[in-house]
Formats: C-alpha cells, structure tokens, sequence
C-alpha cells in the first residue's frame, strides 16, 4: 500500500475481554503495553523501537528476526502487542493462530502484508487484530498499538469491505448460514446491546441476568445464525440489515475479531 497513511481509512472495532469489565481500571495506574517487535529487517525493528521508546506508555520487551526466533521468544516473554512482519509467515495466515496459541493474551498486527482480499480475510479469520502498511506513520502505529492494546480492532475500510463480501458469499452458498433463523425478543435484545458496544458483564447488568447466562444466550445465538464468533455475528448483523433499530450510531461493526478471548 503505497502513499501516506491518514486515520480516516481506519476503523477501530471494541472487543470484549475480562480485563476491561471493571469500570474502575480507568481510575488505575495501567502498565506500560509490552510489545514484541518480529521483522526480517533490522532497519524497520530499530525504527520501530526508537518510536516506542519516546512513548512512556509502550514498552519493547523483545525483538525476533526469524519465525523460530519469534516462538522461542513467545514461550519465555509475555507480551501484549505483536508487530509481525508479514514476510516471516511464509505466506501462511494460519501461522498466527500457531503464535497465538503461545501467549494466548497476545494481540497480533501483521505489516507489510500485501493487500489482497483471500489473504487479509484469512489474516483476520484467524485471529490478526490489524494490518498495516509498511508506509504508516509513526503517530499512525503508535495509535494501533494502544488500540489493539486497549482491546479493539484496526482495521481499514478497504478490509472492511472485503469481509463483508467474504461473508455475503459464505451466505450464498449456504456453507454455515441457517435461513430463516428465529431469534427471541431477549436474543434481538442481547444483539442490540452488542452493537453498542456493550460488554457481557455490562449486558447482564442490564438485562438483570448473570454473566454466565449471557454467554449461553450467545452460544445459541451463533447456533441459530450459523456463524462461529463474534466477527461471524458482526459480518451476519451488517449483510441482513439485523441491526436495524438498535440505535448503533457509530457505523462501525460491533465485536470484530478472529477468535476473541470472550465469548
């Protein structure tokens, strides 16, 4: 992707996870984001250390030059960001899910990544929380990371598009979709409060239910409509217009991700 990188052709997506159900973390002193920096070239894995290191809040924890480098470095350092040179998958997107699996708190932003729509839906299917340009600037990247750290999605509107054609053909060729689904008033309900972004604690604190019970009530949901997680569900909302009514004036897809560690 060639010429200079502007916010607006991102979107960020929230996504749910225990370490944000608790309002008052905002109140707490947070750690610094540890990130691990996995490029080939070593021009790019000095030039994005010196731009961490001028932030007070991004801490560079380790730097792999080689795959095998990478997963010996993952086994012994926690992480909560990795910057992963697209190169270094050997065209294989389900490698990530493979580094994943390592720190399963890990955050994954893939760069350099050609733009193609097979290989950046594969990315994010399975489990890729960004994609970036070699391009992008440094206030840009800086800005990813503490998104992708606080627990949201970056992804462009290029990818958005091509996700949700991905899915549209999914649906026509009926591989997963139910047709017809019947989902109940508190199903609709549940669905409704995801699209704004709702957390479950949040959601069963509004429905008066547990925790526990809104996870089950998930479960059924992606029964019935056939999808698999929370991206599935926010693809399947946007291409049958489910959202219609529920006052989601963000124009965002709510809980976008590959395989999320909240269900």
């Amino acid at each position: 992707m060639n010429g200079p990188q502007t916010e607006e052709k991102y979107r960020t997506v929230t996504q749910y996870s225990a370490s944000q159900s608790n309002p008052q973390h905002l109140n707490q002193v947070r750690s610094p984001v540890r990130v691990i920096i996995a490029d080939s070239q070593s021009i790019y894995r000095v030039g994005m250390s010196r731009v961490f290191a001028a932030e007070g809040d991004i801490q560079v924890v380790g730097q792999a030059d080689t795959i095998g480098t990478l997963r010996a470095l993952l086994k012994q350092q926690p992480a909560d960001v990795l910057l992963l040179d697209w190169s270094m998958l050997g065209g294989h997107s389900d490698a990530v899910g493979e580094l994943i699996k390592l720190g399963p708190q890990l955050k994954v932003i893939v760069q350099g990544a050609v733009s193609d729509e097979t290989r950046t839906v594969d990315l994010y299917r399975n489990g890729v929380r960004g994609t970036i340009p070699r391009s992008i600037t440094p206030d840009l990247l800086v800005k990813c990371v503490r998104k992708i750290a606080a627990g949201e999605t970056w992804i462009d509107n290029q990818s958005v598009t091509w996700l949700i054609d991905a899915y549209r053909t999914q649906a026509t060729q009926g591989t997963h979709v139910k047709s017809a689904p019947r989902l109940s008033p508190k199903e609709m309900s549940i669905i409704a409060y995801i699209s704004q972004g709702k957390r479950n604690k949040e959601i069963a604190h509004h429905i008066g239910t547990s925790e526990q019970v809104i996870k089950n009530y998930l479960r059924k949901i992606y029964d019935k409509l056939g999808v698999s997680d929370r991206l599935e569900l926010a693809l399947y909302c946007l291409h049958h217009d489910l959202q219609k009514g529920t006052n989601n004036a963000t124009g965002v897809l709510p809980a976008m991700s590959g395989r999320t560690s909240e269900v």
